[in-house]
């Protein structure tokens, strides 16, 4: 197996084991423990504020040469958080509190690892297999979409929340020992990697610029609805967990068909106006699970067509710009650029959380999610004042600021 399949084979587990902790997490807390939609708005946050301190995160990371090591690390970190959680359970002690502390270490080993994984990605492979690769990874994600939520639901009905987040812990365990085996030399390194250079070069690049003002406005108002997604589904529209994962990996086969479809998009109509229509299908979608009603069939098939033309769009839009991200980074700024697009994007998730917990005291359910599918669709914006919709191949993208 080649340095990347075995990447991608990590990946591939512990995406599986991802889509289990992002069900069973919002249960414990509403079903366990009775929180109401600020708590699991909070808790939805917890998980995305270390992202706050990413450009830090990603600064430190340029000066270390091994970030095989780091990667390792990351996984080894979110592995302990979560078997902390089964622990608690069989002593009978599980708390809001330990929940919250659980999802702020899940965060954090996310953000090294999303800190030292471009370099390591770019020394596996070639620049013009950079979309086929990014494919091949999110073919794998949204894989894990399809199957990962109607598992989890089962493993939740079955063994109970708490001791389902066991498969995710072991899926970072197999993620790291498939990373101790892949060999590679020491990524560039930079002396004095200052956290603002990175912030600098961004706002100087008209393709980095605009990329991650889309992802930030989309992700933040996707966040404002994801933080009220389960509490929604199963009290307004009085959906069981085990229905509720089924809905979501129906829905799944849409970005499973976006990641496999986007190559071919992308090569007839151009990366950029690929990227620019993912970036609207994405987040309007939620639209219509907001309206949903009726019988739990029936409210079920709404939100997995809802999650089908969203993952769809997802998929478009991440593959591209991903890859032109891969391509317009330079190699000793690529952990900085990591890192703020982990401050400035990510670190939106955890205020959209938040957000979306208070809208849904203060406005209720519905309404909220009609503010969430609109601010997103409005995220588009941002590509279209750019030249990345003129953009047809990697080879039009520079590295270079304008």
């Amino acid at each position: 197996m080649t340095g990347f399949g075995k990447l991608w084979a990590g990946q591939t587990i512990s995406q599986f084991g991802d889509r289990i902790t992002e069900l069973a997490l919002p249960v414990i807390a509403v079903v366990g423990l009775s929180a109401g939609p600020t708590q699991v708005g909070l808790l939805t946050a917890a998980v995305w504020t270390p992202n706050l301190f990413a450009v830090l995160v990603g600064s430190w990371v340029d000066r270390r040469p091994d970030r095989r090591r780091l990667l390792i690390a990351a996984d080894l970190l979110r592995a302990a958080a979560l078997m902390s959680l089964p622990v608690a359970h069989w002593l009978g002690a599980v708390t809001l509190t330990q929940l919250f502390a659980v999802a702020l270490l899940a965060g954090a080993g996310q953000v090294l690892f999303s800190s030292a994984y471009p370099s390591f990605f770019v020394a596996l492979v070639h620049r013009d297999r950079y979309v086929d690769a990014n494919s091949k990874l999110s073919i794998s994600r949204s894989a894990s979409f399809v199957a990962g939520p109607a598992l989890g639901g089962l493993l939740i009905q079955a063994l109970t929340a708490p001791i389902a987040l066991l498969a995710d812990a072991l899926s970072f365990l197999a993620s790291a020992l498939l990373i101790t085996r892949i060999k590679t030399g020491p990524a560039p390194v930079s002396a004095s990697a200052s956290p603002l250079s990175g912030l600098r070069y961004v706002l100087r690049h008209e393709y980095l610029r605009a990329g991650l003002g889309c992802v930030t406005t989309v992700n933040f108002f996707g966040f404002v609805a994801q933080a009220l997604l389960a509490l929604f589904a199963t009290r307004t529209l009085g959906l069981p967990v085990s229905l509720l994962g089924l809905a979501l990996g129906f829905g799944a086969f849409g970005g499973l068909a976006g990641a496999a479809l986007a190559p071919r998009i992308s090569r007839r109509f151009g990366v950029g106006r690929t990227m620019l229509l993912g970036a609207v299908l994405f987040p309007a979608p939620t639209a219509a699970i907001a309206v949903a009603a009726g019988p739990s069939w029936l409210a079920a098939a709404v939100l997995g067509a809802a999650e089908a033309v969203a993952g769809f769009g997802v998929m478009l839009m991440d593959i591209n710009l991903n890859s032109v991200m891969a391509v317009a980074m330079a190699d000793e700024m690529r952990s900085r650029v990591a890192g703020v697009y982990g401050t400035i994007n990510y670190g939106a998730r955890p205020l959209g959380a938040a957000v979306g917990g208070l809208l849904g005291d203060l406005l209720g359910l519905r309404p909220t999610l009609l503010v969430a599918a609109v601010g997103g669709v409005l995220g588009s914006l941002w590509l279209v004042r750019s030249p990345l919709p003129r953009v047809r191949t990697m080879d039009e993208v520079s590295a270079v600021p304008a």
